[in-house]
């Protein structure tokens, strides 16, 4: 059976550096290449592009396979595409001179291949050396350290249209040695290029990372920079049970990153819980905790009959009020400064939001704050919790697992919760029909009525 009229896969297999392979030779830009040029030419429909593991011709890469024919590739390179694109997949006729025919050689280099890794496995089980993927995971803070130190230091504004090293230290007033050092570890990274001594900006760190873009990332990814000095406290906050202060927390800036880093992941996430909840019938909404709003400002735009009431801290409530503002809808969004463990929340509301709050408190914290939800909500109204949902275990999945480790190092006894204990807690609360709703993405609804 086939599906599609071409079946193509690239292979993709990852190895360590030094070590031949398909993306070490260009197969990614292979693949980019490809997906471009079978959209741009309308091949959708006839064509299933797929990655693929290594085929044992890594000498031979990048190595590529088109089906049902069974079309061999070796050595192709993105410049090539546009002939394959044309030849073989318009007008069904195989690129000569890309194409491996000898069937014998092929199996004899895979066979070789296979034998040498196998053997290679071997000795370094028996010399007891660490697994690449145990060593890669030890080893995984240092890409993340030498990109959130270039954010810190706006590295990518400051290299702009091309800088050398000496120009980008001179505009951040660092080390140019220094300086040196961390834009080639940037272009090692493949998030800045080089020319000569001239550093110049990628397509994504362009977009993504310097400032006055349209899709600029920096502020928000800050707030990560921020967390990375929390996790260096990971083992005496294992020792003590709860976080230890580290002289850095909750300044005007702090607020402002986090805020700007909850905005990021929450206007991506907004619509698919409005479409998960719907606005029939709702016409009062209390956001507590909002952030800068976006579930509200989300439920507004997509009902002017909902009026949303967003309960923050006092330092949060001016960040709020404008990206409120900004959005456009402020006659449907109300912004009040309160404690929504101690504060009057009002009554009367068809729903009480709780998106990524309750992860910072304790059980029973999140007990209570449930009991005043009830309180608030008009009758049928409903509790909904968006978080990090655990297994029953708690030992998955693995974003949510890392993530309450997050808040061990940052709150004071803050965790993520099981879908177990939040159906629990609902229930003892007073409430009924609680159901999950999954969402695309790592997060989760709980919602009781």
């Amino acid at each position: 059976m086939e599906p599609f009229r071409f079946h193509l896969f690239v292979c993709t297999q990852q190895k360590p550096e030094g070590v031949v392979s398909c993306p070490a030779s260009g197969s990614f830009a292979v693949l980019d290449a490809l997906d471009r040029q079978i959209q741009a030419g309308g091949l959708d429909g006839d064509c299933q592009l797929t990655t693929c593991g290594c085929m044992g011709l890594c000498d031979e890469g990048p190595v590529m396979v088109v089906y049902p024919a069974g079309v061999w590739y070796r050595r192709v390179q993105a410049s090539d595409v546009g002939e394959i694109v044309d030849a073989h997949l318009r007008q069904g006729r195989a690129v000569g001179r890309l194409a491996w025919n000898d069937a014998s050689a092929m199996k004899a280099m895979a066979v070789e291949h296979r034998e040498k890794f196998r053997a290679a496995m071997t000795a370094r089980d028996k010399a007891g050396t660490l697994p690449d993927h145990l060593d890669q995971m030890i080893r995984g803070y240092m890409p993340s350290r030498c990109i959130l130190t270039a954010l810190e230091l706006d590295i990518f504004t400051a290299v702009g249209d091309g800088a050398t090293a000496e120009q980008a230290g001179t505009r951040i007033h660092a080390n140019a040695r220094a300086v040196g050092m961390l834009l080639n570890a940037l272009v090692a990274l493949g998030l800045l290029s080089k020319s000569g001594d001239t550093y110049r900006n990628t397509p994504a760190s362009s977009r993504f990372f310097v400032q006055g873009s349209k899709d600029n990332h920096r502020n928000g990814l800050l707030h990560i920079a921020n967390i990375w000095h929390r996790w260096s406290t990971l083992t005496d906050s294992v020792r003590s049970g709860t976080r230890i202060p580290i002289g850095r927390d909750e300044t005007p800036e702090w607020t402002t990153d986090f805020i700007a880093a909850m905005d990021r992941h929450a206007k991506e996430r907004a619509p698919s819980v409005v479409k998960a909840l719907g606005t029939a019938g709702v016409h009062r909404i209390l956001d507590l905790g909002g952030g800068s709003g976006a579930y509200s400002i989300a439920f507004a735009r997509a009902s002017s009959d909902v009026h949303c009431d967003i309960l923050d801290v006092s330092e949060v409530v001016p960040l709020t009020t404008e990206y409120v503002k900004q959005a456009g809808v402020s006659a449907q969004v109300k912004v009040r400064a309160g404690d929504m463990l101690t504060d009057d929340l009002g009554s009367g509301y068809d729903i009480v939001m709780l998106n990524a709050i309750c992860h910072m408190f304790s059980e029973e914290e999140n007990r209570e704050l449930f009991r005043r939800a009830r309180q608030a909500l008009a009758l049928k109204g409903r509790l909904v919790v968006q978080d990090f949902i655990l297994n029953r275990d708690k030992t998955g999945p693995l974003h949510a697992a890392l993530f309450s480790l997050n808040m061990l190092v940052s709150t004071d006894s803050g965790a993520d919760y099981s879908e177990v204990e939040y159906t629990q807690w609902m229930k003892d609360a007073g409430f009924t029909d609680i159901c999950r709703i999954n969402l695309p993405g790592p997060s989760d609804l709980i919602v009781g009525r």
